[in-house]
């Protein structure tokens, strides 16, 4: 099939579009054609120029907006809130999992806290990323792989959370003894809570400070030569596998609305995903008129979680659920959550120190450190997968380092302000350009600013902590269930007929699997002498993702085996050789989009040429871009694709 495209223009290029499409009746050959019109201002502030494609086949899939176009405000509002809600569920269950593993499970209150902090992060992360990290379309998220080390501890130690009263508290007389006890657990709990939380946060900005090292000194270049995918993937995987105790506690209050919110969620996404819905819309200039368009695909998740709620809901009012506080079925009920709206404030600003002066903790810390490698290398595939996505070339390795540097800063501003996890890319909202094929970054700098809003708000920051547990079940079986699937496809550079890779990720799983387990039955037969060494490799042995990531790295990179072989060669890519192929991969836009908006005295500065995460000015001139080939005046290209 062939595809001939015809663009003319007089002007400086294009940026935006008033998108409209005419379709005519069916050709030979069962082609449409169809012509998409831009219409602009030229950045001299000259007339507008019209620009027209003609385009022979059967589905363009062209962009609505480009990366570096901005949608008028309303469908800039409509495209930043349908990516919140397309990502809100994961900071939620992510936030509520951490506030088990810090002892703050049953505080609803403290849990209103973390979860305003977490979308507060997500926000500046989001905005950070899109203005000066590496500037494609990409929202920031809480990553569950920081959960991984506190629910390790947690088994080392199950008496964690456990508070008991002190001779001082009991030593009361006895008309307000029981009075005075129980105050002063209350006290202790939350105590315990800010405890490991300070430890936390200092863990987040150590690693913080780490992650933004890699990037802002192009490190990550030097460890992409010994870590590839026959390391990653074991390693990510046991993340996945790792969550179903606390998967399960969501669960286990009622598994039939568990169960449902999981099948709606997944007939939703897959079952349905060939059909589009009839959706009625308005606008100025066609009036009312029905569109299709797959938006029970791209809320899945969301549409899901609220049938489970309705769910939850009915069953409550008709008191099918037991009001005892103590049974397990209680926190089915819709109701079991709200007095945590009721202790929430109005608006909550977050800042840091809000909990007090950080602390360190050595095991939280060297877990920590493992799942930000884990988070840096799971960013670069989801770097390209959106330039992919956005008809982009691929970033150049300076918009890479900066991309992971900024996202290194973002886990500093998660530490400092009271987040319980770091953020990183999340994947399900750049699938969602495919499917809205809106791929502007001003939409995801809209997303960030709807976060910092829900963010501020405490009292709507509560509604989402009010979910039933397991409305919340339901959806992490689907979410857990993709994120494992996904991580699977990057074995797809690997060559899985090779008995060495196989070997080496089968070894390595097994044995991340087996040591953990050890550790939790056994932990005791770990006794150097001294306790905080103990408590230390009890905690790094008992984290699975650091000895199948230990192991699956040191076999990977001993065991003889190509670069082919291993993968790491199709992680690899040549700038100068992709800036080439600019034209010929019918990219949309070219590299200048990863370029920071300054002034040009600013980046012809000779002295980028040493800053990893600034691009080279010789480089530049030498490279070409969509831009670099139009004429200044009557430029008139004639493509002829096979």
């Amino acid at each position: 099939m062939s595809e001939n495209i015809e663009i003319r223009e007089n002007g400086n290029g294009v940026t935006n579009p008033g998108f409209h499409i005419d379709s005519e009746d069916e050709k030979k050959n069962n082609h449409r054609e169809r012509k998409v019109s831009y219409k602009e201002e030229a950045e001299n502030g000259g007339p507008g120029n019209d620009v027209t494609l003609d385009i022979s086949e059967d589905n363009p899939d062209r962009l609505l907006y480009k990366t570096s176009e901005t949608p008028p405000f309303h469908l800039l509002l409509f495209f930043s809130l349908q990516q919140m809600l397309m990502s809100i569920s994961g900071t939620l269950a992510i936030t509520l999992i951490a506030s088990k593993v810090i002892c703050a499970g049953e505080d609803e209150e403290f849990v209103a806290y973390m979860l305003s902090s977490a979308l507060f992060s997500n926000g500046i992360c989001t905005i950070l990323m899109n203005v000066v990290g590496v500037r494609l379309p990409l929202f920031q998220g809480a990553y569950g792989g920081y959960i991984i080390p506190l629910l390790t501890l947690l088994e080392v130690d199950p008496n964690k959370c456990k508070i008991r009263p002190s001779l001082q508290d009991t030593a009361v007389n006895s008309t307000n003894a029981s009075v005075v006890t129980s105050f002063n657990e209350e006290l202790e709990m939350r105590n315990l809570i800010l405890n490991n939380m300070q430890e936390l946060q200092g863990c987040l900005i150590t690693v913080g400070v780490i992650h933004a090292l890699i990037g802002g000194t192009g490190l990550i270049g030097f460890l992409l030569r010994f870590i590839g995918p026959v390391t990653i993937v074991p390693t990510i995987l046991l993340l996945g596998i790792y969550v179903v105790d606390p998967i399960l506690d969501f669960c286990v209050p009622n598994w039939g609305i568990a169960f449902l919110v999981s099948a709606v969620g997944f007939i939703l996404a897959f079952y349905l995903a060939k059909y589009n819905m009839l959706i009625p819309v308005w606008s100025p200039k066609g009036g009312c008129r029905i569109i299709k368009y797959p938006i029970h695909q791209v809320f899945a998740i969301l549409i899901s979680m609220i049938v489970g709620w309705i769910v939850s809901w009915i069953i409550t009012a008709a008191g099918g659920f037991t009001d005892d506080k103590l049974d397990k079925g209680y926190k089915a009920r819709s109701d079991s959550r709200l007095s945590g709206i009721d202790a929430a404030d109005w608006f909550i600003f977050p800042y840091p120190g809000m909990h007090g002066a950080v602390s360190f903790s050595t095991p939280v810390f060297l877990g920590f450190l493992i799942a930000t490698f884990l988070s840096i290398l799971d960013s670069i595939g989801d770097y390209y997968a959106c330039a992919s996505m956005s008809r982009v070339p691929p970033p150049p390795q300076h918009a890479v380092n900066r991309g992971i540097m900024v996202e290194g800063i973002g886990t500093i501003i998660s530490g400092a302000i009271g987040a319980s996890q770091a953020t990183t890319t999340y994947g399900g909202n750049i699938g969602a350009i495919g499917v809205t094929r809106v791929a502007s970054t001003s939409v995801f700098v809209g997303c960030g600013v709807l976060y910092l809003v829900l963010g501020v708000f405490g009292k709507l920051s509560a509604v989402f902590i009010s979910i039933p547990n397991p409305v919340l079940g339901g959806s992490l079986i689907t979410m857990m269930g993709m994120f494992i699937g996904v991580t699977l496809s990057n074995l797809r550079p690997v060559s899985l007929t090779s008995t060495r890779n196989l070997a080496i990720i089968g070894t390595s799983i097994m044995i991340g699997l087996i040591i953990p387990e050890y550790i939790k039955k056994f932990g005791s037969d770990i006794d150097t002498g001294y306790a905080d060494l103990n408590f230390s490799l009890k905690g790094l042995l008992g984290n699975p993702n650091f000895v199948c990531g230990v192991l699956s790295c040191l076999l990977d990179n001993t065991v003889p085996g190509t670069l082919e072989e291993r993968g790491i060669a199709a992680w690899q890519s040549n700038d100068e050789e992709e800036a080439s192929k600019t034209m010929a991969q019918n990219y949309e836009e070219g590299k200048e989009i990863y370029e920071i908006p300054l002034p040009n005295r600013i980046k012809q500065w000779h002295g980028w040429k040493y800053v990893p995460f600034m691009p080279d000015p010789k480089q530049k001139k030498r490279s070409r871009s969509l831009s670099d080939i139009k004429e200044k005046k009557g430029f008139v290209a004639n493509c002829n694709i096979l």
